[in-house]
């Protein structure tokens, strides 16, 4: 099986003031995915923002940065649902009605940081009877354990179809700790045939995680979002630069990085 990275290149709290090579306009954002692209990067993580650079789910804008990102490459795109804290289930859905080929759901409520990040099995039925009316097949987002068992109860609804696309995400603060022990806790209670990828919040986080993934049969995901660090105390230059190490660091251990055209192979989705 090839390896496949995401990169999420810009997030809903990353700030220019913690990076100020943050891509923000939807030319940033679509250039910073090509690059990633070229680096190895199959599928993009796509937040978008307004002009003074807070989060936003305007459809408006996300197919801007879709349809400058498709001018580019072609990558998969991934909108998210999480949107930002704060936000309504009504803002978070907008951009799946665009069609991209990914969409992330949040299977579970989680504190995050002070804040809470409210996902209601109404909200989580909802929002994966909307990706699949308009045939976008969902990143199972997990941010604590029981998420898993929330998905699998939206599995067994006939809401989300095989083949299955889960992502841990560990080190947010309220959430499952980024450790080796709980990612492979988390991978062994799957369905049968998932794919799955792991996000290391942090600079701590996101290196660890990223090869405990690529040595536990998992694909990986990097980027801005996550984290804005190359090493301790050293920004990164680029979301391309984070992708080129894990990208190096993958072939070291043996592995194929899947294209675009694979990555939509292996998870069983058209191109647009």
């Amino acid at each position: 099986m090839k390896t496949i990275i995401t990169v999420a290149v810009t997030g809903a709290e990353t700030t220019k003031e913690q990076q100020p090579n943050l891509p923000v306009t939807p030319a940033e954002i679509a250039e910073s995915a090509y690059q990633a692209c070229l680096a190895g990067a199959a599928i993009v993580h796509l937040h978008v923002r307004k002009d003074d650079g807070t989060p936003t789910q305007d459809p408006a804008v996300f197919g801007e940065a879709i349809r400058l990102i498709r001018k580019k490459c072609d990558m998969l795109i991934e909108v998210t649902t999480g949107g930002a804290i704060g936000m309504s289930d009504d803002e978070r859905i907008a951009p799946v009605d665009l069609g991209p080929e990914l969409a992330s759901l949040d299977c579970g409520s989680v504190n995050f940081g002070d804040e809470i990040l409210p996902n209601s099995f109404p909200s989580l039925r909802r929002f994966a009877e909307r990706m699949r009316k308009f045939g976008v097949k969902p990143t199972i987002e997990c941010f604590d354990f029981g998420h898993i068992n929330n998905a699998k109860i939206l599995i067994k609804e006939g809401l989300i179809t095989p083949p299955y696309y889960f992502t841990f995400v560990m080190g947010v603060p309220g959430g499952i700790p980024a450790t080796v022990k709980n990612l492979l806790f988390m991978r062994d209670e799957l369905p049968e045939g998932s794919h799955w990828s792991s996000i290391g919040i942090g600079g701590k986080a996101s290196l660890p995680m990223g090869i405990s993934a690529l040595v536990s049969g998992g694909h990986v995901r990097t980027g801005f979002e996550d984290n804005v660090y190359y090493r301790k105390g050293e920004l990164a230059e680029s979301n391309a630069q984070l992708v080129k190490r894990i990208v190096s660091i993958a072939q070291e251990l043996g592995h194929e990085i899947a294209t675009p055209a694979e990555a939509r192979a292996m998870l069983s989705i058209p191109k647009r």
